[in-house]
This record gives structure tokens, sequence and C-alpha cells, in this order.
């Protein structure tokens, strides 16, 4: 597996709770279990992703400015979810700011899949790619 099917996979997990999560409604168990499953997966995913994908990166020409792009929506991925966290679940703002994150997050997903993958592809070995993975679940299992 390599890096770019590694963080793939955790990138469906993310769609798909956020698919989960703007069809709750109000102050529910269900609510708080998505929130709290999402926002854990999108903190240990973007730690990762740091660690195991952009560091590697950022010395490179090519790709310097999209990792630093990346992070820089991590930051604007962690704001959106410290204002739901701000916020109360039964309150009308609180869809309102998870459909933001919903938007924010795919906006991230497919700047990654389908520009940064391509241009990282031509800047890491077959070795790194493989190496890069096996560091990037390593993090995720023990984090998660």
């Amino acid at each position: 597996m390599t890096i770019f099917e590694a963080i793939r996979k955790d990138h469906d997990i993310q769609r798909e709770l956020l698919d989960q999560l703007i069809k709750t409604s109000g102050d529910t168990e269900e609510r708080d279990r998505i929130f709290i499953s999402l926002r854990k997966e999108l903190k240990v995913h973007a730690d990762a992703e740091e660690r195991h994908y952009y560091k590697p990166l950022i010395d490179s020409d090519l790709m310097q400015e999209k990792a630093r792009h990346g992070i820089a929506e991590h930051h604007e991925i962690d704001e959106l979810i410290e204002q739901l966290e701000k916020t109360d679940y039964d309150s009308s703002a609180w869809l309102k700011i998870a459909k933001d994150l919903k938007h924010k997050v795919e906006h991230h997903l497919e700047d990654e899949e389908h520009k940064f993958f391509q241009l990282s592809g031509k800047v890491l070995t077959e070795n790194q790619k493989k190496n890069l993975a096996d560091d990037y679940k390593d993090y995720m299992s023990s984090n998660r």
C-alpha cells in the first residue's frame, strides 16, 4: 500500500462521518457520538498527514506551496471544529457550521486526491510511498 492509498482510505471514513453528521438534528446522543468520532478522526488524520505526508514534501520546490496550503487548511478545519464545540447542539447555527465544515473538509480532500497526490507522486520514490504509508498507518492505529 502507498501513502496515497492509506490517506484515501481515511478520507472515505471522513466523508461518511460528515454525511452522517449533517443528517443529525438537535441535542441527541447520535449527534454527539458522530461529532466526537469525526473530531477525533480529523485530528489524528491531520497530525499523521502532516508528519508522514506533508513534512517529507516541504523541501520539494514542486510541493512546498501545496504542503503549506494543506497544513493551512487543517488549521481552518480545526477552527470550524472549535466553533462547533462552542455552539449548542440544538442551535440552528450548529448545523450551518457543520455544513461549512463538511464543505471545507471535502474541498481539502479533493485538493489532495486530485492535485497533491499526482504532484507528490513525481517527488516521492516508490520506496518512500510505501514507507510513508507504513509510518502513517502505524501513527493512525496507535492514536485512534
